[in-house]
């Protein structure tokens, strides 16, 4: 590896999110770390009232505590016939220490008797670059379907096994990465973060 790549921090303490970050950053002229791997074990509050704010807060807080350039992506999914819900709470849906699958079924119960023209959802993501005390970069990205009536699927994580893509006529659980990055929220916004990124070079 090439020690004069400066490092690049994806600031996630969530162990399947931080894996499709890296994939997502692969190519880039950077060395790609996880938080853990410095030490930093514990994820600033989230206390935004948006999507773009928590992840201004996760980059800038990630950002002071390693003094590394920081990449930051908040994301959830939201269901219209939930008023939006999960959203904001999306990794905290069900409560501390739910599963993927609890959070799934829990899902699937507030959906029961819900036709499928009515469960339509989406998923956002929003990325934000920050170094020290200050933002360089942020974009938000969006990807619409509706929630299937069973979990399909062994890929992703998350919600995917119920993110049914009408395109592809799939869930997210059922496509392969490259199929879910290229249509989805964050496949999409890291589509744009990796363009501003290959502009910075090498520049630490």
């Amino acid at each position: 590896m090439d020690r004069r790549m400066a490092d690049l921090l994806l600031a996630s303490q969530n162990p399947g999110k931080l894996d499709e970050m890296r994939l997502l950053a692969e190519g880039l002229p950077f060395r790609v770390i996880g938080p853990r791997e410095i030490g930093i074990t514990q994820a600033p509050d989230e206390t935004g009232a948006s999507f773009q704010e928590n992840a201004r807060i996760k980059a800038l807080a990630y950002a002071r505590r390693s003094g590394l350039l920081t990449v930051a992506d908040d994301s959830g999914l939201s269901v219209d016939a939930l008023s939006g819900a999960p959203g904001l709470f999306s990794s905290r849906f069900g409560g501390d220490g739910a599963s993927d699958i609890d959070r799934n079924e829990l899902l699937l119960e507030k959906l029961r008797g819900v036709p499928p023209e009515r469960r339509t959802a989406r998923f956002t993501s929003a990325v934000v670059v920050a170094r020290g005390k200050e933002i360089l970069f942020e974009v938000e990205e969006c990807v619409t379907g509706r929630i299937a009536e069973s979990m399909r699927g062994e890929g992703g994580f998350g919600y995917d096994p119920l993110f049914f893509y009408p395109p592809f006529g799939r869930t997210f659980g059922e496509l392969s990465r490259a199929e879910k990055d290229r249509v989805s929220h964050r496949g999409k916004a890291f589509g744009r973060l990796r363009a501003f990124l290959a502009g910075m070079g090498n520049v630490g």
